[in-house]
């Protein structure tokens, strides 16, 4: 199995920092990006992150995880979590195991925020605990893929 964690972050997460700090942190992307490589390094997991604020490309990226090695898929998908279809049926299609990740408690935010088309098909969801939900999905990953190494 491989020891590949892809780290997807969805629109206007490249703002964190400076974008609503009060809701989503003063924590930037690139340190959440940088703590998430120093982790995975000391776990002898490759972490590899991409942001974007289109979801066309996020869907390529997701088609192109099986044929990169990916074996554990870490999403952040903003605002496409309560309408992309389309990047949920592009999860399903390559059949690697994700974790949904959310900076806020989306479920305690405005109404449309509560429905996302991501949480029924994901292994996990973490919502509200800042950029820390990110390390704990990576902590899950690393676990998971070390199992699925020794076959335990």
């Amino acid at each position: 199995m491989t020891r590949i964690v892809w780290v997807l972050h969805g629109p206007n997460l490249n703002l964190l920092g400076s974008r609503e700090p009060d809701t989503y942190g003063s924590t930037t992307l690139a340190q959440i990006d940088t703590d998430l490589a120093t982790v995975g390094s000391h776990s002898g997991v490759e972490v590899v992150s991409f942001q974007s604020n289109h979801e066309g490309a996020l869907i390529d990226r997701v088609h192109a995880a099986a044929a990169a090695g990916v074996g554990y898929i870490i999403i952040n998908p903003a605002g496409f979590t309560h309408t992309s279809v389309a990047l949920r049926d592009a999860l399903l299609a390559v059949d690697i195991p994700f974790i949904e990740v959310h900076l806020s408690n989306t479920h305690a935010r405005e109404r449309f925020r509560h429905r996302s088309y991501f949480s029924d098909v994901a292994r996990g969801v973490i919502v509200g605990l800042g950029a820390a939900g990110y390390r704990y999905a990576l902590d899950h990953a690393i676990a998971a893929l070390a199992q699925s190494r020794t076959g335990s």
